[in-house]
């Protein structure tokens, strides 16, 4: 039987989430309410915050319910909305701590869902929650069961109020049917208590496999100049941004290229000439960056959110074949003998050199062995072993 699905996620589209692929293609076979994000904190008194109100506002008060992603600027970069997909961006207090207004936005929450579940004619749907805060909302949606997406730890997450959905985190796992998480690391927080083992197990990230293999013609910022080591997704405080300044530094012939949405200080590169930043690009048009740069690169500092990751660029980055160059984080042990990991700046100057004087020959059998360790990983499987939940 094909359940619907309601997924409490992040703002539909704002960003390629793992969710998200996985939602897709469950639409295929189910038919999906996707909430936009309800928030992980309240905001604060900065220009980001401000932005972001505006841009929520914006989504809740002038888009209609299923055209929300086309009100939304970092929407224009993203794929078409599947037709099974209906897109609901509410009007909700973000992340409140108090039980009255816990109680309110309940309220809130729950008067709007319903009336689009109504709309829709669903029945007894599926519970996808993928942020802890929307745990309120358990059994007030008729819901038939309730799955657990955990594939970050909030704990060590930037930009999150960690006490209340710490909180919320601990409320929603006991309640949930199924938790299911990205990582290893995850999985064994979860799993130190018996009765949370038995309902806990993996579901690892996967890959548009095809598209990141399939030819494309460079984008032509990366057919100027020098060899590039690029890296492409959020440029945020994970980044080592010494690190990076001192490789790049190191090899004025290189250029360092980053693309995506700034969410940390990186007014340090502003004293280095060959490391260029670049907007986010749709998630279809990263083929033509990461097929044709030099060696796609993932310098991550070492700190508690990169140890629990398992980041999606990843298996991208195998896909489509280039060499790959990154500092160590468990989430690396499968594909060991396919990245290359180095901890200082002098090893990750090596490491870029090395990539250049790579016979071709061997070039190409590693990246056949790359492709072949992610081709089984699509998103297509690992929405099979969701599909399986919710046949139960």
């Amino acid at each position: 039987m094909k359940h619907d699905l309601i997924v409490f996620g992040e703002d539909w589209q704002r960003h390629p989430s793992s969710s998200q692929h996985v939602i897709t293609e469950l639409a295929k076979n189910h038919r999906i309410l996707w909430i936009n994000s309800i928030g992980l904190r309240r905001p604060r008194l900065s220009l980001r915050d401000a932005k972001r109100v505006l841009e929520k506002m914006k989504s809740m008060f002038g888009a209609t319910k299923d055209n929300a992603n086309a009100q939304d600027s970092a929407e224009k970069v993203s794929a078409k909305k599947p037709a099974n997909i209906h897109v609901l961006s509410p009007i909700a207090l973000p992340a409140p701590r108090s039980r009255f207004f816990r109680w309110l936005n309940r309220c809130l929450l729950k008067a709007q869902v319903n009336k689009q579940v109504k709309r829709l004619k669903l029945t007894n749907p599926d519970l996808w929650i993928a942020l802890p805060t929307a745990v309120d909302m358990l059994g007030h949606l008729n819901e038939r069961q309730v799955i657990y997406y955990c594939g970050d730890d909030f704990n060590a997450l930037a930009g999150v109020d960690h006490q209340h959905v710490t909180e919320c985190e601990k409320q929603l796992v006991e309640k949930a049917d199924h938790v299911l998480v990205a990582s290893d690391m995850l999985l064994r927080k979860f799993s130190k208590q018996p009765h949370l083992a038995l309902k806990t197990r993996i579901l690892p990230h996967g890959v548009d496999y095809n598209l990141f293999v399939r030819p494309s013609s460079p984008a032509p910022s990366i057919l100027q100049g020098g060899p590039v080591a690029g890296f492409y997704g959020s440029i945020a405080a994970w980044l080592d941004i010494p690190l990076i300044v001192k490789v790049a530094k190191a090899l004025p012939e290189w250029r360092f290229v980053f693309i995506g949405q700034v969410q940390t200080d990186i007014s340090a590169f502003k004293q280095v000439d060959n490391i260029e930043v670049y907007p986010a690009v749709a998630h279809s048009e990263l083929p033509r960056y990461v097929q044709h740069w030099q060696v796609s690169w993932l310098p991550f500092k070492s700190c508690k959110q990169i140890a629990s990751c398992d980041p999606l660029k990843l298996r991208e980055y195998l896909a489509a074949g280039r060499p790959i160059v990154s500092t160590p984080f468990p989430a690396l042990k499968p594909y060991a003998g396919m990245v290359t990991q180095v901890e200082e700046p002098f090893q990750m100057v090596q490491a870029l050199q090395d990539s250049l004087d790579t016979p071709s020959a061997l070039q190409h059998r590693r990246t056949s062995f790359q492709r072949m360790s992610v081709r089984s990983e699509s998103w297509g499987e690992r929405a099979k072993q969701v599909h399986q939940l919710l046949s139960c």
